[in-house]
């Protein structure tokens, strides 16, 4: 990879971090409808959709964060992560699946 100067490291950096927030808002929005569809009104199909949406705002922000950074996303770790919220999930739906 080409070296950058300073001026375009900074410029990566901002964009990074701008496209990491515009993913805020979205991620919200699902963790509000994942609770919705989770809490007030079962129903599996929008809990899968919304737990997806909100995975891919979560990812897609560390990947928009690392870009800015000049990084590569190489930590499996990133993925783990995803695996406690995962179990809960399971955990809350289980009874609705074997019902």
């Amino acid at each position: 990879m080409q070296e950058l100067t300073g001026q375009e490291r900074f410029v990566r950096a901002c964009v990074g971090v701008v496209a990491a927030s515009a993913l805020a808002y979205p991620l919200v929005l699902a963790s509000v409808r994942l609770l919705v569809a989770q809490l007030l009104v079962v129903d599996v199909a929008a809990v899968v959709v919304w737990l997806c949406v909100g995975i891919a705002c979560s990812v897609g922000a560390v990947a928009a964060l690392r870009w800015g950074a000049v990084r590569r996303v190489r930590s499996p770790w990133l993925l783990a992560g995803l695996l406690p919220p995962a179990a809960f999930e399971l955990w809350v739906l289980w009874p609705l699946l074997t019902a």
